[in-house]
């Protein structure tokens, strides 16, 4: 089935297509993503990623589909001290809920999230535990860079996601290469490491006051980034939504 676009579709079009299908909602941020990608990358690579997974399920080989369009703002309160838009956690969380039960008033019972920023993937898991108990629906989330068509992680899996460095700067320049400030800056080493990034004993999550503002605002040195590698990064995170896609179809029909 060709991909539905919400925002384009009259709403017998939607009513109809999500009783039988699937709606997907993609979230991203507004926020610093050092000196040389735009506030808005997380948006822009999530809507990259489910835009091309849409595509490769256009085929008739998948679901039919509802694109929602992305919601821009997410969790940064760590990146305020850089111009960042956020939204507080209880906000995020109370929008997607309203948003989450407007799609199952309007007759959708089957939603997956789709996430392009860190701060977000905890307050979304939880928005949609909470939609599934209250309400007569199957949803699901992820963030795009968990799932992929394969093992390309380019090579480099401790610096996967990251942020503002290597893995976002390669898939930017693959999917908005006129959106990348070049020539990109080499990132000098910082210590002592952020403890976010490089947590003293595995299964730890740290956090120390002021640590984003110290090291810059990226977890590594995006200079080597490389849009072929990121071409080859992108389509696998799109190989693997779609491939998410067709089995949560196939488990909730």
């Amino acid at each position: 089935m060709i991909p539905r676009n919400l925002t384009e579709s009259t709403w017998r079009e939607v009513r109809a297509a999500g009783e039988r299908g699937i709606a997907l909602l993609p979230i991203g941020s507004q926020e610093q993503h050092a000196a040389h990608l735009p506030m808005g990358t997380d948006t822009l690579l999530v809507e990259a990623v489910v835009d091309r997974a849409t595509a490769l399920l256009a085929d008739g080989s998948g679901p039919e589909l509802v694109r929602l369009p992305a919601l821009p703002f997410g969790h940064s309160p760590h990146h305020l001290f850089a111009a960042a838009v956020s939204l507080g956690a209880a906000t995020l969380g109370a929008v997607l809920d309203d948003v989450l039960d407007s799609l199952a008033d309007s007759g959708h019972r089957r939603v997956l999230v789709v996430n392009g920023h860190g701060g977000n993937d905890e307050i979304m898991r939880l928005a949609v535990k909470r939609f599934a108990l209250r309400r007569e629906v199957t949803a699901a989330a992820c963030s795009y860079w968990t799932v992929t068509g394969g093992e390309d992680d380019g090579g480099r899996p401790e610096v996967t996601p990251g942020h503002a460095g290597w893995f976002e700067t390669s898939l930017m320049l693959a999917a908005h290469p006129d959106l990348v400030r070049t020539p990109v800056p080499a990132r000098a080493p910082v210590e002592p490491p952020p403890l976010f990034d490089r947590p003293p004993h595995p299964g730890l999550t740290v956090e120390r006051h002021g640590e984003w503002a110290r090291v810059g605002g990226s977890t590594d040195d995006a200079s080597a980034a490389d849009p072929a590698r990121g071409r080859r990064l992108l389509e696998a995170r799109a190989a693997g939504l779609a491939g998410a896609i067709r089995a949560f179809d196939a488990a909730t029909r």
